[in-house]
């Protein structure tokens, strides 16, 4: 290496960061199915091949072995959320308990069980399927990095507690003696709940899982035009019964349901590999997540060969919600990421990063998805998961099925939310939002605008 090019890497953390998915990196992500060549006909078609459009798909031949589903993707399995996410899983189907307990008050017992369940038949499917995709259910750490976050804690704490989480509240020197940051004020073991995987292992898996079942994949396949029965495609046209639509971030084949989500791109860097000393230094004996407790929040955890993954707080919504791939590089919130993280972890002040990307997240207005059909329960739906699809993708995906088939939905996940509204409003009303929650971070008070949100119940989420 030259002195020029030892200078940039000693000062610029993120000289040798490649512009992709470490996720796609590890596992050498591509397409490994053909285009659709030639016109076919098919039972039911699954528009996208990530998280949702898998398990739809696998679901579907669980339940008729005998049904023909073919699984279309315009890029390839895994290519968007699914493969560019931080590995994190959650049972909440509810973006959180707080969340849950302002809209679903009544409810949230039951709501609380139906995620619990759904995320040991989801480990019990990885299980039975023979998918080792790095499942450790270890919780996470919520972690106050402001005196009003740890003020707000013991209340958390005991909400938690209440609602069956298995919690232990810290203070500094105990969230510290756990992961040795100096920017911890307080902290919350959560022992339950979820823990981290690796996406892309699943997604890999599932993709196996659902060729195994019969189901016919078609990578590098967009999807043109739904007209009745007919999926239209680049080069041929399906015959189908019923379409089942899980692009969820991206533009969706039905116009009329794009006012119900705004595409978010979430920002990820990963380091490069510490040293045994260096994790010395860190402790983080459990390798459990860590999020910190403000609106724009950090997420990180430790990676299998030992790196960190390192993501969000600056999430970004583009006017139009457009979703090009040059929005998946932006250098702003990229280095905003690389300053946050020396300033947690000083002692890794030399760490360089190796990979940084954006994925994208399907948010609705009430942070949480919503499943349908049209009139003739022809064409299905699933989108919205706002950042919590890993494992809610899953029930998501059984749910859209109950509703082709034309039985009841829970309300929490059939009713719509409120739409955003068009552009110009929908670009200034994120933008305000946005203005609104880091104003929050920064002096604890919730303020006017956002408690209006509050009222009705909307708002905007990462």
């Amino acid at each position: 290496m030259s002195t020029a090019g030892r200078r940039t890497r000693a000062t610029d953390p993120l000289a040798e960061a490649a512009p992709r998915s470490y996720w796609h990196d590890v596992h050498h992500l591509v397409p490994t199915t053909l285009p659709l060549s030639r016109g076919t006909e098919a039972d039911l078609v699954v528009v996208g091949a990530g998280f949702t459009g898998l398990w739809t798909a696998i679901e579907a031949k669980r339940r008729d072995p005998a049904r023909d589903v073919v699984l279309l993707d315009a890029e390839h399995v895994g290519f968007g959320a699914t493969g560019r996410n931080g590995g994190f899983i959650s049972d909440s189907v509810t973006h959180g308990l707080a969340h849950g307990l302002a809209l679903w008050p009544d409810d949230l017992p039951a709501l609380l069980q139906a995620g619990r369940r759904n995320l040991a038949a989801l480990a019990a499917d990885l299980d039975e399927a023979g998918i080792d995709a790095g499942l450790s259910l270890v919780g996470k750490s919520i972690v106050a990095t402001t005196e009003h976050q740890a003020a707000g804690f013991a209340g958390l704490a005991g909400l938690l507690d209440r609602y069956g989480e298995d919690v232990t509240l810290l203070d500094a020197a105990g969230m510290r003696a756990d992961v040795e940051s100096p920017t911890y004020l307080a902290g919350i073991r959560v022992r339950s709940g979820g823990g981290v995987l690796d996406p892309v292992a699943l997604v890999v898996g599932l993709r196996d899982w659902a060729l195994r079942l019969g189901v016919r994949v078609h990578e590098q396949t967009p999807v043109q035009d739904l007209d009745g029965g007919r999926v239209v495609t680049p080069r041929a046209v399906v015959r189908t019964r019923q379409v089942a639509l899980a692009t969820n971030a991206f533009p969706s084949p039905r116009r009329s349901l794009r006012k119900y989500v705004v595409p978010v791109y979430d920002h990820v860097l990963v380091t490069e590999p510490l040293s045994a000393e260096q994790w010395d230094r860190l402790g983080w004996q459990d390798r459990q997540g860590v999020t910190d407790a403000g609106n724009q929040f950090h997420y990180y955890r430790p990676l299998a060969d030992g790196r960190i993954l390192w993501g969000g707080y600056d999430a970004i919504y583009y006017y139009g919600s457009r979703t090009d791939a040059a929005r998946e590089q932006r250098d702003t919130s990229h280095r905003l990421l690389a300053e946050h993280f020396r300033q947690t972890f000083p002692q890794l002040m030399d760490l360089r990063f190796t990979h940084r990307w954006a994925g994208l997240i399907d948010t609705t207005s009430r942070f949480t998805p919503f499943v349908g059909t049209d009139r003739t329960r022809t064409v299905g739906h699933a989108m919205g998961f706002t950042g919590l699809g890993v494992a809610y993708s899953r029930l998501a995906a059984g749910a859209l099925l109950d509703a082709l088939a034309g039985q009841p939905v829970p309300a929490f996940l059939g009713d719509r939310p409120v739409p955003f509204p068009p552009e110009p409003v929908r670009f200034l009303g994120v933008q305000a939002t946005r203005a609104a929650l880091a104003r929050e971070d920064r002096t604890g008070r919730r303020g006017p605008w956002l408690r209006t949100l509050d009222r009705f119940g909307i708002g905007f989420n990462s």
